[in-house]
């Protein structure tokens, strides 16, 4: 699968954008915090904590995809699967169909897939408790790195897709892409602009995108299939 998928790297964005009202609830209150890391100035702009707060999240996610993507990449020549590449593709039609859903519908199947993040964020949190009492640019950094890997139901979707692609640098842009989607809803809740709320979570945009998912995914499905029997009946 080549590293560079536009199809791939705009769902995920997508995901991201419109997966924002999650982020909202789930991540409003440290974000809304950000204030505080500043060092406590009330005349210093909250931008630029927020920024570097939310450059820390994008690298977490971006790191998270290369190692998930590279490790199944590797594994799959080191067992000499040599039809891996079909089952790749196949996998990420699936999540971008599953992802698809959730907009289209609501439906939230996968979620329980954070339980599986639970154990690991427990160990991570008083990491993250500690490095945001640094009043610098060292401690919102670091705060960022440790919140990407808060249990998402939706940034681990999005991370299966970027281990589907069987490639390190495939899988850490996948997850930055969904990343950078997330960036006007955290930044402009950060930033006193939570009327960008009212537009993520629009249900008729959700469907819209959703709908937009679900074709694209079944796009994928008849190229793969057609491509193979493509292969099959020139042999």
């Amino acid at each position: 699968m080549a590293w560079f998928d536009p199809a791939i790297l705009t769902t995920a964005f997508l995901a991201g954008l419109l997966g924002s009202g999650h982020c909202f609830g789930m991540c409003g209150g440290i974000a809304g915090s950000l204030g505080a890391l500043s060092g406590g100035s009330e005349t210093r702009s909250p931008a630029l904590p927020a920024l570097q707060f939310n450059i820390g999240r994008l690298l977490s996610y971006a790191i998270l995809g290369g190692l998930a993507a590279g490790i199944l990449g590797a594994a799959g020549e080191i067992m000499a699967l040599k039809p891996l590449g079909k089952w790749l593709r196949a996998l990420t039609a699936l999540m971008v169909l599953l992802i698809g859903l959730r907009f289209l519908v609501g439906w939230r199947g996968l979620d329980m897939i954070e339980k599986g993040g639970t154990g690991l964020w427990k160990r991570i949190m008083p990491f993250a408790m500690r490095v945001s009492r640094r009043h610098d640019w060292v401690g919102r950094l670091g705060l960022g790195l440790c919140w990407g890997l808060l249990p998402c139901g939706l940034v681990y979707t999005v991370l299966m897709t970027a281990a589907s692609t069987g490639n390190a640098a495939s899988g850490a842009l996948t997850m930055f892409s969904f990343g950078a989607g997330t960036l006007p809803a955290m930044l402009g809740l950060t930033i006193a602009a939570p009327a960008l709320s009212a537009f993520f979570n629009d249900k008729l945009v959700s469907r819209i995108v959703g709908f937009s998912l679900v074709v694209l995914a079944i796009w994928m499905f008849i190229t793969l299939v057609g491509g193979s029997g493509g292969r099959f009946a020139h042999h």
